[in-house]
């Protein structure tokens, strides 16, 4: 028996948004009532904000769910917000599903895509999801569907790919053809170069607490062992400006010490342009 949410259960017992929209202007199909699952979506779309959403599925309780879920998830939000939605975002709502039945989220997602595809007018057959060879012929599942699904989950295998798309999980003869697919995946992802990190830019008052910190609990020990010692007297900005005290006010070196060992500490614990600046 399947370990379903109670949000999950919720929405299979008393689904939201069951039916269709007669004036509907933007209507998506998905799968087929011999392969065991479909979803239609209606969409009724004013100035680029999807003001109401239906559906009719035919499928088991998890099919109704992510549809139920994803009406739910749409209504109110402009068409740009509603094509950031993943099928991750549908399974998150549900609070998880179960690994064989993510197909159902799955569906929702590529029911959403064509729906959004159908009001700007792109016909079925310019679709993304049905350009490409079909790979599972007992679902109907494209090559090119299995692709940005690997990619979308980070899928790794042939079961992950069933679980996910169905792809595979009648008579089998197409498993060869999505291991060959996984593995290509594989290698690129693989090949690509790893997104470079740009680190988020401090505020003021972040800034001037790791400034603080750092003064405190790094550099003024470290002149302290010395006789010497350190004040902050103020922060415009990147410009950090102090005024040496004890034995390091009267240190010949009192301008190797500011840019050395302050400002170096400074640019390594808190930003690497901070400069540092001794008081008038």
């Amino acid at each position: 028996m399947w370990d379903y949410t109670d949000t999950v259960k919720d929405l299979y017992t008393n689904p939201r948004n069951v039916g269709r929209i007669d004036d509907a202007n933007a209507v998506g199909e998905v799968g087929s009532i011999v392969c065991g699952d479909a979803l239609t979506l209606y969409l009724k779309i004013e100035n680029d904000v999807i003001v109401d959403a239906k559906f009719q599925t035919f499928g088991c309780g998890s099919a109704i769910a992510s549809s139920s879920a994803l009406t739910e998830m749409i209504k109110g939000k402009t068409v740009a917000e509603a094509e950031t939605i993943t099928n991750k975002d549908i399974v998150d709502f549900l609070g998880g599903l179960p690994e064989q039945k993510m197909h159902c989220s799955v569906m929702g997602r590529e029911a959403l895509d064509k729906a959004l595809a159908n009001w700007r007018g792109v016909s079925i057959e310019e679709h993304a999801d049905t350009d490409g060879a079909i790979v599972c012929q007992c679902f109907g599942i494209t090559d090119t569907l299995i692709r940005k699904v690997i990619r979308e989950n980070n899928l790794k295998t042939v079961e992950d790919v069933t679980n996910y798309t169905k792809a595979g999980g009648a008579c089998g003869s197409c498993i060869p053809e999505i291991e060959h697919i996984i593995r290509e995946e594989l290698r690129q992802h693989q090949a690509e170069p790893a997104p470079e990190e740009h680190p988020r830019a401090l505020t003021n008052i972040r800034r001037i607490q790791l400034v603080e910190e750092t003064i405190n609990n790094i550099i003024r020990p470290i002149l302290q062992r010395d006789g010497g010692n350190i004040d902050l007297v103020d922060i415009e900005g990147k410009r950090v400006i102090v005024a040496l005290r004890g034995a390091c006010a009267s240190c010949r070196l009192s301008d190797v010490t500011l840019k050395n060992l302050v400002e170096d500490k400074l640019r390594e614990f808190v930003e690497d342009d901070i400069v540092v600046v001794e008081a008038k």
